[in-house]
Formats: C-alpha cells, sequence, structure tokens
C-alpha cells in the first residue's frame, strides 16, 4: 500500500497479518526486503506487520534535498505510517538507521510506542565520537561529499560498496537499488543531514530518556558500530531494558543469524 507523509510524499508500506502490531524499520542501504526472515516467524506467532520502505529507499518516494531527511521529519513518517494503517500503538523494531530512527519514534512519540528493539545502534545519548569510532565510521565523513560520493561509490561495477559490505548484508539486491534515478543521493541524504561534520561544533542536546520497555541487540561482527554504546543504552531507557549480544554475525545480525534474532523478538514482544 502507498502512505502519504505529512509533507505530501509518498512510502511503500507492506502491512500483512494479524494480530499485535510490530513496525519494522530497515536502514542503509537496505530495504523493508531486510526483514524477510522475521516476517513469517511474527505472522505465525500472531503479529501483525507493518514494515516500510522508509523515504529515499526501495519503491519509496526519494527526494532531493537533504533538509527533507531529518530524523524527526522521518520520525513523523512512522507516526503517519501508523495512522494510516489505523494503529494506536505498536511494538517498533529497527536496524542501523533504522534503530536510530526507533529510538527518535519511541522519544517524540511515546504513546504510539509499545516495546522497542533496536539492532546495532544504542540510544543517542551513547553516540561519543571516540577515536576507535571514527575509525569504523570513516564512511559517514566520505558520504558528506556531495556529487562526488555519487559517483565514486558506483564506480568501478560499486567496487567501494563491495568492498565496504565485505560480502555481508543484500549487496547485490542493495546495488539494484541504488541503481535507481536519484537513489545515491536519497540514501546519502539521511547522513549529510544527521551527521554533517559541523554538528561537532554545537552544543549536545539530551535526548530523553525511553519509556517503553526496550532490548537492544549488538553482533560481534559489526564492521561499523561499537557494542559500548549499545550497553550503555540501559542508562538512557526507565521503561526497563535488555542486552544481547549475537556472537559470529556481521552488521546484518537478521540475515546472519534469523533464528538467533527471531527468538529474542518472539520472547521480548510476547
Amino acid at each position: 500500500m502507498k502512505v502519504t507523509t505529512p509533507d505530501g510524499l509518498s512510502l511503500e508500506v507492506h502491512d500483512e497479518g494479524e494480530g499485535t502490531p510490530v513496525v519494522l524499520l530497515h536502514g542503509f542501504p537496505d530495504s523493508s526486503y531486510l526483514w524477510r526472515n522475521q516476517v513469517p516467524a511474527l505472522h505465525a506467532a500472531g503479529f501483525r506487520t507493518i514494515v516500510p520502505d522508509l523515504r529515499g529507499f526501495g519503491e519509496s518516494d526519494k527526494p532531493q534535498e537533504v533538509e527533507r531527511y531529518r530524523i524527526a521529519t522521518i520520525a513523523a513518517d512512522v507516526a503517519a505510517i501508523l495512522d494510516a494503517v489505523g494503529v494506536e500503538r505498536a511494538h517498533v523494531v529497527g536496524h542501523d538507521w533504522g534503530a536510530g530512527l526507533a529510538w527518535v519514534v519511541a522519544g517524540l512519540y511515546p504513546d504510539r510506542v509499545d516495546k522497542v528493539v533496536v539492532l546495532s545502534v544504542g540510544h543517542p545519548n551513547t553516540q561519543e565520537p571516540t577515536v576507535e569510532q571514527r575509525e569504523k565510521s570513516w564512511y559517514m565523513l566520505w558520504f558528506q561529499f556531495e556529487g562526488l560520493a555519487e559517483a565514486v561509490v558506483p564506480r568501478d561495477d560499486w567496487k567501494l560498496l563491495r568492498e565496504w559490505t565485505r560480502g555481508n548484508g543484500d549487496v547485490d539486491r542493495q546495488i539494484e537499488d541504488l541503481s535507481r534515478p536519484g537513489a545515491m543521493t536519497a540514501a546519502l541524504n539521511w547522513y549529510r543531514a544527521n551527521v554533517p561534520p559541523q554538528r561537532e561544533l554545537q552544543p549536545r542536546r539530551a535526548f530523553p530518556a525511553i519509556a517503553a520497555p526496550t532490548m537492544g541487540l549488538w553482533s560481534s561482527g559489526d564492521d561499523y558500530l561499537l557494542e559500548g554504546p549499545m550497553k550503555e543504552s540501559g542508562a538512557h531507557v526507565t521503561g526497563g531494558w535488555r542486552y544481547e549480544r549475537i556472537d559470529d554475525a556481521s552488521h546484518w545480525l537478521q540475515l546472519d543469524a534469523p533464528e538467533r534474532v527471531n527468538a529474542l523478538l518472539l520472547d521480548f514482544l510476547a
């Protein structure tokens, strides 16, 4: 189905199953397809799944203006999706940028969220730019170069992206999606809108503590994010915190360890 955002964009949303609603939010450079191993398990356990292609990705609209990708704007998209499908409250599950978005949705729209599950990315207040994290996040700075990044990433049969993913994730599907007109700029605009380098010169604003019960999952093979921020996120959750580490899985833990991730989801959301 198509859902219209508050600023007039069209989002592709897959609303399937019956029961308690669960919203699944993907990250970069993925789409709703990322959750294909979780959706059937959730349906079998009596959950309804609401899985969007977030703005800039998949079959959803891809505006080219950086300012249209601010995380608070995209959180309003999630609220609009819930309104469109007639759901007042839902569990929210997110990975990568989708996890960052899940934290923001839970913080800004606490009355719309029952439980939260975040994969890979810790609470916003834990995102301190240590040297070790900067080394892992080098690509975030590279993505700021408008035009240049769009030219270099797909060069030589997407050599940089293939090396960056290290053979993990749905790289061929990601390349197919990013090859659509305007898709590369749209995807990179998530970084340009939310983690510009000049942000480091601005005072840090504390993000609200999360009132919903929250579970964090982190994988030992994550090449982009450290474990510390996820483990420390419990200090910023007042509704109950659970942390689970998944070994022998890459950043895309829901693809590498689907049975383990599904078991944790079903246990926590029950």
